[in-house]
Formats: C-alpha cells, sequence, structure tokens
C-alpha cells in the first residue's frame, strides 16, 4: 500500500498544482493531432554522448572551445551524459515515456576522425548500435548530422565554414545557420569563437562584419549540395526526407508605429529569410542585401537554382518572443548581454537601426509560436515543419529538482498552440521536447536543466531518474490524457530595454 501510495503521489501532487479553468479552457488528447504526426525529444551528440576521447573521435571544434577562456561554463563536457555508454538505458525510457521519435545528432568528429576520408568504424558501430535499439523499440528516427561540432582539424586546416570547401561535405541537415553566425562569428560566444571589437568581448581572431555571412552563406551552399546529392542518388530508394533547421523567435513591433514595424519585418528578414528566401526564391531578402551590401556573399546563377527548393521540410527551434523598436541613433545603444545578443539578428539589424527589447526573464508566449508558424506560412508558402526543440530550462542545484510543474505548464501551452496552428491550417508535422535529459548546456553547462530525465552530474555513474514532467508527457502520449489550458493563456515577466 506504502509502495501505491507513492507513485501516486506525484499525480496527485499535478492535479493540486495544475488547477483546471472549465468556463474557458481549451482541450485536446493526442488523438487530436494528425495521425502521422511525431512526439518526441531532443538530444545533440557533444552535448550528451562525452566519451570525447574513446574509440577514435577526434577534437571538435566545441572540444576546443570548451576548453578555452572564451567558454562561460565552468565544465567543458567531456563526459556529458555519457550517452556513449548509456545509450540503451536511454532507449528504454524513451520507449517507456512513450516516445514515437527520438531526435539526435551524429558527432561528425567520431564518425569521421580526419574530417573526411576513412570511416572510423568503432563510431560507424556506435550509430548502427544506437539506431538499431531505437528501430527495436519502434522510435522513428530524427537524425542531425551537423549540430556545432565540426572537427577541429577542418578548421585548423582551411577555416572550416568560412571556406567555400567546406561545400564538398556528404552531411544532410545543419542546426540553426541563422543563429549560429551571430554567436559563434560574431559575438563570439560559441564555438569556435570568433569576433572582432567592439562586438565581441576579448576577441583575438574573427571579423564580426563579415564572417556571420561567409558562415551563413557557405551553410546554406553545403546543405543544397547535400540535398541535391540525395534526391539524385537516395530519395527514391529510401523514401527519406531532408530539411535544415532554424532557431526561432516570435519578434513584436514594440508599438504600431510604422518605424518599429518596419524594425520588426528586417528583423525577421534577418532570422527567417536569411535560410527561407534563399529556398523559396534563390537569393537573399532586399532588406538583408541592403544592409550588408558587399559583405553578403551573391548566389551565382548556379548556385541560385542549387539553393532553390533545396529542403524538404523546416525544422524550427523554438523558446520564446521578443519585442523589436526602431533606434533613431544605433551609435547610442547601450551594450546588452549574453542573453539578449541572441536577438540582435547579425550586426545589421543594430545597423540597421533595429533595437530589441526583452522581458526581465524569458517570456513564456505560446501564442509565439502560432504566429511564427502563420507568418511562415503567409510569407513563404505551408511548407512542411517540424518543432524540433521546444522546453524550458530551470537553475536548480537542489538535489530534489524532479517536481518540474513549470515546466509541464510550460509544455501545455505550446503543445497546445501547435494544435492551434494545424487547425488554422499550418502544416506542421511533429512536435520534440528540449531536451530528453538533463545535458551539457551550450550556456548553462551542467547548472542549466532543461531534461525531462534528470541527470545527476556530481555522481561518475550519471544516473538518470524521469521527473514529473516526463511522467506528464508519458500519461499524454500513451494514456491519451487530456491536455487543459486556459484559453490565450501566456504568461510574461515586465519589459525592460535593453
Amino acid at each position: 500500500m506504502g509502495t501505491r501510495l507513492l507513485l501516486f503521489l506525484p499525480w496527485l501532487l499535478l492535479l493540486l498544482l495544475l488547477p483546471s479553468h472549465a468556463v474557458t479552457a481549451f482541450r485536446f488528447t493526442v488523438d487530436d493531432f494528425p495521425h502521422d504526426f511525431t512526439f518526441g525529444a531532443g538530444t545533440a551528440a557533444f552535448q550528451y554522448e562525452g566519451a570525447v576521447a574513446e574509440d577514435g573521435r577526434s577534437p571538435s571544434i566545441w572540444n576546443t572551445f570548451a576548453h578555452s577562456a572564451r567558454n562561460p561554463n565552468e565544465h567543458s563536457g567531456d563526459i556529458a551524459c555519457d550517452g556513449y555508454h548509456k545509450y540503451k538505458e536511454d532507449v528504454k525510457l524513451i520507449k517507456d515515456i512513450g516516445l514515437t521519435a527520438y531526435r539526435f545528432s551524429i558527432s561528425w568528429s567520431r564518425l569521421i576522425p580526419d574530417g573526411r576520408g576513412a570511416i572510423n568504424p568503432k563510431g560507424l558501430q556506435f550509430y548502427n548500435d544506437m539506431i538499431n535499439e531505437l528501430v527495436k523499440q519502434g522510435i522513428q528516427i530524427h537524425a542531425v548530422i551537423y549540430h556545432l561540432d565540426l572537427p577541429q582539424i577542418l578548421e585548423d586546416e582551411y577555416g572550416g565554414w568560412l571556406s567555400p570547401r567546406i561545400v564538398v561535405a556528404h552531411w544532410t541537415t545543419i542546426l540553426e545557420p541563422n543563429i549560429i553566425a551571430q554567436g559563434s562569428y560574431d559575438k563570439g560566444i560559441a564555438a569556435p569563437g570568433h569576433c572582432s571589437f567592439p562586438f565581441g568581448r576579448d576577441c583575438t581572431v574573427g571579423n564580426s562584419s563579415v564572417e556571420p555571412y561567409l558562415y551563413l552563406h557557405y551553410s546554406l551552399l553545403a546543405h543544397s549540395s547535400v540535398v541535391g546529392l540525395y534526391r539524385e542518388k537516395y530519395q527514391v530508394v529510401q523514401k527519406g526526407v531532408v530539411g535544415i533547421n532554424l532557431y526561432s523567435l516570435c519578434i513584436y513591433a514594440l508599438t504600431d508605429s510604422a518605424e518599429d514595424i518596419q524594425a520588426t519585418e528586417r528583423a525577421n528578414d534577418f532570422l527567417f529569410g536569411s535560410i527561407l528566401h534563399p529556398f523559396l526564391f534563390g537569393d537573399y531578402p532586399e532588406s538583408m542585401k541592403k544592409a550588408a551590401g558587399v559583405r553578403l556573399p551573391s548566389f551565382s546563377s548556379y548556385e541560385s537554382k542549387l539553393v532553390t527548393g533545396a529542403f524538404d521540410f523546416v525544422g524550427l527551434n523554438h523558446y520564446s518572443s521578443i519585442y523589436a523598436s526602431n533606434n533613431p541613433d544605433a551609435s547610442n545603444m547601450p551594450v546588452r548581454d549574453q542573453a539578449a545578443d541572441v536577438g540582435a539578428l547579425f550586426r545589421e539589424t543594430r545597423d540597421g537601426q533595429t533595437v530589441t527589447q526583452y522581458p526581465a526573464g524569458r517570456m513564456v508566449d505560446p501564442q509565439g509560436l502560432e504566429q511564427v508558424l502563420k507568418y511562415i506560412r503567409e510569407k513563404y508558402g505551408n511548407i512542411g515543419i517540424y518543432i524540433q526543440e521546444n522546453g524550458r530550462g530551470q537553475i536548480d542545484d537542489d538535489d530534489d529538482d524532479l517536481m518540474d510543474v513549470e515546466r509541464i505548464d510550460y509544455l501545455k501551452k505550446y503543445i497546445t498552440a501547435t494544435l492551434k496552428a494545424i487547425r488554422d491550417g499550418a502544416s506542421v508535422k511533429g512536435y520534440s521536447v528540449w531536451a530528453l535529459m538533463d545535458m551539457y548546456e551550450i550556456f548553462g553547462g551542467y547548472k542549466a536543466h532543461f531534461g525531462l530525465i534528470r541527470v545527476d552530474f556530481r555522481n561518475p555513474r550519471r544516473q538518470r531518474q524521469p521527473r514529473l514532467s516526463a511522467h506528464w508527457y508519458s500519461n499524454f502520449l500513451k494514456n491519451n490524457a487530456t491536455i487543459q489550458v486556459e484559453s490565450g493563456a501566456a504568461t510574461a515577466t515586465s519589459h525592460a530595454q535593453i
């Protein structure tokens, strides 16, 4: 009886802490989604696998960056979740939760340690074994081939993503090129840590006015080359799909003035149009070309044809919303902190008089996801979309952080927003929580917890323990439990000009 009571207690607390709103509630179950819709959760190789020097793996740019003075975290991620050794246990957890899809990335450094040429047989065996385990459990595989971890040998040899030679690499999709351009090559807060004064801090290498555009351009060409190869040689037989991933924010105009509205349109052109416009029209948006000038590489006639239509779907990593306003005096803009810099959306949104205003904390705005899906549909057509990352982190050093009620509330609202967008006509194919488990977070190390599953990083065994959110997600997926959210519900902190 005592054991049964303990098993029931989390659900009792959930009912007490998450009251229903019967009068204005929006209710649904998993059956209300399209029959082929996938629900999953994600990890990423560098943040999850560990074993950075085992079985032939070579260093990546993130290994180098994490051991440098530029790393904002106090940890290196060398062990991470130890997923390289614990993947079988984790696949079982995936099955137990009831996920229908698992989004993971493949470490280039583990699979092809020299960056090109010979495949590392032990690396290949690891991914084969993990994929076979997933297939055996009936889990749909959503693989990301490049997730921020270029082999260091290619960075040393010819500058990695800043060289057109990167285009010959045979990889499928790239994660968040629209925002990596800024974090990695403008502000220098992500690997390989390129920046130049005054846009980055303690810069030793890089050119913030040029390199973000080189990275973006060659990322698009690399991706499009792989899409062409896949469609020519493999797609007919494998019947697979290939796409690219974007970092997503809903950007609201701070006021309804013409200046703020135009500033918001420019920001959207940089955030979404930098990728989607070439895919649909073979070139960058006019506002982007005007702002960047000669620093933005031009597409040749061949390249324009190459990128046009070079996707089967678009993945979105969506977490929050921001406000944009026009600043008539960009030279007097205050310095922004690291978190705020996400909204700068490359240097030219600042040079082009766009200022972003942020909440004093992360805005919970599920309607923002609806607005993003509507914006993409109306401007670029009803393309297939997967929500590949969506979640809420928490900073908590307490051993007892399993009752993550705020995360459940967040996920409820954003899953609701996803269904509403589908009913409004958006072609959303899947939703994936970030993250399956706590990992080495790029901007939080081991202190930022996004996982449905808690990982004890202070224990060498990296023990896993499902949080309340994992039980809640499982109940929704396996038991067809009803999600109930107050219509139009959103919570946001007060705003502060940054």
